[in-house]
Formats: C-alpha cells, sequence, structure tokens
C-alpha cells in the first residue's frame, strides 16, 4: 500500500524532520501537538495539525485512542512514531494495525521481542550474537549476588523493560548490591510497570558502538555504517560522530556481519539500531533500538541517504533493490552536537524558557534539525532537546573544526544551553586524538571549563 498522508505522532525536532521528508516525497504531513506546543514549528510546516490533549504527555502524546482518532480523522493511511513516547511500544503498533493505517517502523512482534531486553539477548545470542557478560535471564537479589560473583565487580543492574539510563545502577562491590538492587526495581516499577531486572558485568573502559540497519522485511538487508556515542552524561548521548575513530576494518566488517546475522534472524524491518560495547577489540551486545536514532543525521550524512525517506518507501512495500539501497558507499566524517535547554553548571538542570535570539549557523556542510525560533518558549513538559548541529568534511580533524566554527556562529540566547560544553569537548586533546571512552566527561571534568566552574 502506497503511503499517501502520514500522521507524525511525535513533537518538536523530530516531527519537523519527519514532514520534511514527507513534504520531499510528495506525501501529506499531519502534525499533532498538545496545548503546550501550539507554537512549535513543526505545527506550522505540516499540511494540517491537530490538538491532541493538554500539556502532560500521558494526555497527549503518549494517548493511543486520541493519535489513532487524529490519524482516522483526517484521512492518514500511515504514522510516523519518530523517536520516544510511543516509538517502541507495540500496543501503539498494533492500534495502527488494527484501523488498516501502516505502522512507518517494525512489526509490533518484533518491537516487543526486542523491547524487552532479556528476551533481545536471548534473541541475539541464538543468532550467534555475544552479550555483555552477566544472568541468563531476570534475578532476584539471590541470583544477582551469584550472577556478580562470578562474572567480578563492578556491575550493572538493569531494567528489563528499560532504557536511557532509567532503572539502572553501578554497582562498585558486593557492600552495594542490595541497596541498588531495591533502588533500581522502584524505579523500574515506577517508569515501566516492571520491576524485572538483569546484570551485566560493567565494562568500564569501553566505546559506546551502534549500527545503522535498515531492512525491507523481503530479505533485503543494509548496513549503514556505525556510530560513535561515547561522549555521554548519565547514559545520554552528548556528541556523536561516524565512522567511529575507534573502529578498524578488520572490526568494522565483523560488526557489519553481526548485525547482519541479527536482522536476518529476527527478519527485521525498517530502520534500526543495534548498540555495542566495544572493549579491547571485542564488541559486545547491550540493546537493539527499533526506531530511527535522534544522531542518525550523521549516518545519511557519510552514506548519502535520506533513512526517513526510506522508512516511509519501505514501509510503502518499496524493497531496498527497489530504492536503490543494496549497497553503500561510505565518504567523509560527520558529527553531531546537541543543543539543550539545560544548565551543565547546574547538574544539567532543564532550562525551560523563552528563546530571545537563534540564529543558525551556515555555510557548506552544516545541517542544523531544530524545531525552534526567536520568541519560542521551551515548555517544561519534555524533552530538552532544541536543536541538532551536524557537520560533514572529508575527514575527521577537518570535521572537527567545522563543528567549532558552527558552533562559534550559533547564537541562542534566553535560556541555557550546551553549547559552550560542545566547544569545550570538541576542544579537548582526548577528543580530538579519538582517544575517549563512555567515562569521558567524567575522567575530564576538572578540564572542561563549563563543568568545571559549577
Amino acid at each position: 500500500m502506497t503511503v499517501t498522508r502520514v500522521l507524525v505522532a511525535n513533537r518538536g525536532e523530530v516531527a519537523v524532520r519527519v514532514l520534511r521528508a514527507c513534504q520531499e516525497l510528495g506525501v501529506e504531513g499531519v502534525a499533532v501537538y498538545s496545548t503546550a506546543d501550539a507554537e512549535s514549528g513543526h505545527v506550522d510546516l505540516a499540511d494540517r495539525a491537530v490538538c491532541i490533549g493538554p500539556p502532560p504527555a500521558a494526555k497527549s502524546y503518549l494517548d493511543i485512542p486520541a493519535l489513532i482518532a487524529a490519524a482516522t480523522t483526517t484521512g492518514c493511511n500511515a504514522v510516523h512514531p519518530g523517536w520516544g513516547f510511543l516509538a517502541e511500544n507495540s500496543g501503539f503498533a498494533r492500534a495502527c494495525e488494527d484501523n488498516d493505517i501502516i505502522f512507518i517502523g517494525p512489526r509490533p512482534d518484533t518491537i516487543d521481542l526486542m523491547g524487552d531486553k532479556i528476551s533481545a539477548r536471548t534473541a541475539m545470542s541464538e543468532a550467534g550474537v555475544a552479550g555483555v557478560p552477566g544472568s541468563d535471564g531476570p534475578v532476584g537479589l539471590a541470583e544477582a549476588t551469584q550472577s556478580a560473583e562470578a562474572v567480578g565487580y563492578p556491575v550493572l543492574l538493569k531494567a528489563s523493560a528499560g532504557g536511557g539510563g532509567t532503572g539502572m545502577r553501578l554497582v562498585a562491590g558486593s557492600e552495594d548490591l542490595t541497596r541498588a538492587f531495591e533502588a533500581a526495581a522502584v524505579e523500574a516499577r515506577a517508569a515501566f510497570g516492571n520491576d524485572e531486572l538483569y546484570l551485566e558485568k560493567a565494562l568500564t573502559s569501553a566505546r559506546h558502538v551502534e549500527i545503522q540497519v535498515l531492512c525491507d522485511g523481503l530479505g533485503g538487508v543494509l548496513i549503514a555504517g556505525e556510530r560513535e556515542c561515547s561522549v555521554q552524561r548519565r547514559h545520554q548521548k552528548v556528541i556523536e560522530e561516524a565512522p567511529s575513530p575507534a573502529v578498524s576494518d578488520e572490526l568494522r566488517a565483523a560488526m557489519t556481519d553481526t548485525a547482519e546475522r541479527a536482522c536476518r534472524a529476527i527478519d527485521y524491518r525498517g530502520a534500526g539500531t543495534l548498540e555495542f560495547l566495544v572493549a579491547d577489540g571485542h564488541f559486545y551486545f547491550i540493546e537493539m533500538n527499533t526506531r530511527l536514532q535522534v544522531e542518525h543525521p550523521v549516518t545519511e550524512l557519510v552514506a548519502g541517504i535520506d533513512l526517513v525517506q526510506a522508512q516511509i518507501a519501505i514501509a510503502g512495500g518499496a524493497t531496498l533493490a527497489e530504492l536503490a539501497l543494496d549497497s553503500l558507499t561510505m565518504r567523509g566524517h560527520a558529527i553531531e552536537v546537541r543543543i539543550n535547554a539545560e544548565d551543565p553548571a547546574n547538574d544539567f538542570m532543564p532550562a525551560p524558557g523563552e528563546i530571545t535570539e537563534f540564529v543558525p549557523p551556515l555555510g557548506p556542510g552544516v545541517r542544523v534539525d531544530t524545531h525552534v525560533y526567536a520568541g519560542y518558549a521551551v515548555p517544561p513538559y519534555y524533552d530538552s532537546l532544541l536543536a541538532k548541529l551536524i557537520v560533514w568534511a572529508e575527514d575527521r580533524p577537518r570535521s572537527i573544526e567545522r563543528a567549532l566554527r558552527a558552533l562559534g556562529e550559533l547564537r541562542i540566547e534566553g535560556v541555557p544551553t550546551t553549547r559552550e560544553l560542545a566547544i569545550d569537548i570538541l576542544s579537548h586533546s582526548a577528543f580530538r586524538e579519538g582517544d575517549y571512552t563512555t567515562t569521558f566527561l567524567e575522567d575530564v571534568v576538572a578540564e572542561l571549563p563549563t563543568l568545571s566552574q559549577s
């Protein structure tokens, strides 16, 4: 079935991204918004816009009946969930199918399989994909104690239904395990309605590297290279780049083969990401995100593809061969910087308020994805992402310099942002040399002016 009109079941920057892809395909795009987002840039960009409820996400962007009603009343035959909110909710995908609406994403059963971290580990193990050493399934406190002793401290307790660091605790030693277990279980139950935990060995000097995949569900599997995502704070990514400076050609080939094997094992459809920890020349599966990633633009710039347009076409029945996406030639180096309405000097406290000035950078190799403008009021109810600054250049050193130039041109006033922190990171010798791990920010906090002043 050809996609003719898409309801974008999301807000802000990702809604703008999807709506622009729809426009370039000649497909109508319908936006949804809460009353807090009535003035958001994505509302003006859409062909039509529907208010779906008050500011709390549970009463708007997470309200499945309201979203289905918005799609049916506006004549949409497809829904794009973006990321976050309901993007990995199998119930939403099934509700779309039950109402003869195309869900632009994987099949509901695949979302269920990979959304539960324990079942995902099992499925990947059966496909010959190695995971981080740890428990074979959910654990109680006694089993967690045994598993921790078997793999050795430090360990991570993780929520089976979790993501983004919620329901996760790092445990340095046996004396901390009971308290951490109880806290993680409470947090997981509150966030996901599921307090199951599993345990993994904490790889403390590892890189976070992910593989972008695009599959048509009809036998076509495209591996679109890797992204380096190790610059993080509280398990949330800050800066991403492609390709990874830590991945050799040999390791890249092995990771590519593994990702393809994994996708075929679960008959994957759509865009997705397999996330790995890389340490000492080995890589370990940690999870799969069955959706588009925030950092997808760095892949688009080095691979020369539009992942959102490909998602829409595949959902309409196109094969990779028909889209001329049988293979890719990767070129150059791309870096993405997330600009959040947060105060890095105040423990990254969210900072809602009015944007009094917004002037994005211009020039060759510079892309800015955003929904904000001068006069936009950042609401306090949602994610703090304001914009993504993405640059491309022929190689990594020139990409870093272009990113610094673009950040210098970016003017955003009215609320604290992470702009200055990004400049500090890109200027640091360890980042420039590509010699960093997931503990980078903790390791160099005293050397980053933005953070050392806090």
